[in-house]
């Protein structure tokens, strides 16, 4: 058996402690790189996840959109930013009065916005500024039409075919609506979802509903 010294002890606890040391040392130079890559990789992945999430909102499930004319003032003023809701017709069907965003019969490729009137089945008359519906004697209420109605106002007739709606604007002295159309209805599968909230400008925010 090898024995040392006192001296020769403390030299040998001294090179332990520096060769542990270097070691705690080596190793926390080895970690750094490590901890860097695994927090940019954590920024990495929160960015793609919150893109990728706005992106599924965007698509599938809300509707930011700017109405750029007149058509459904004073309900919609031009140039209204709005969000719409993509799955409201995902369990039900569309009713009278929901402002709805579809893709225009005529060109799908555009946009519009407008107010559900008639619905499947249904026989809508426009008689003198007023709407019935299935020979009703008792005229739809309109409370929300922008002003008097004396254009394109009378002598309409419309037979509202299963799957479909009629769809006017609340401003119906100035709406390029179902009364001009080659296609006059708009199917479920065209409705892109309804409109259910003004945004901007600050000063008109209110729910469409």
């Amino acid at each position: 058996m090898e024995i040392l010294d006192l001296n020769d002890a403390q030299d040998t606890e001294n090179k332990t402690a520096d060769e542990k040391k270097n070691a705690d040392n080596n190793s926390s130079k080895a970690q750094q790189p490590v901890s860097w890559q695994r927090e940019l990789l954590s920024w990495i992945l929160t960015f793609a996840i919150a893109i990728g999430a706005a992106l599924l909102l965007k698509n599938f499930v809300i509707i930011n959109a700017t109405v750029p004319t007149g058509s459904m003032e004073n309900t919609i003023m031009p140039e209204d930013d709005l969000l719409g809701f993509r799955l409201s017709y995902a369990v039900s069907e569309p009713q009278r009065g929901d402002i709805v965003i579809f893709k225009f019969p005529d060109d799908e490729s555009q946009k519009f916005i407008k107010r559900i009137i008639g619905l499947p089945g249904e026989r809508v008359v426009i008689r003198d500024a007023k709407i019935y519906i299935n020979d009703s004697e008792q005229p739809l209420d309109e409370s929300y039409l922008k002003e008097e109605w004396v254009v394109a106002n009378d002598g309409f007739e419309f037979n509202v075919p299963e799957g479909c709606y009629l769809v006017l604007g609340d401003n119906r002295n100035d709406s390029r609506d179902a009364r001009y159309w080659i296609n006059t209805y708009v199917t479920k599968d065209e409705i892109i979802g309804k409109a259910e909230f003004i945004y901007y400008p600050f000063d008109h925010i209110k729910s469409l509903r």
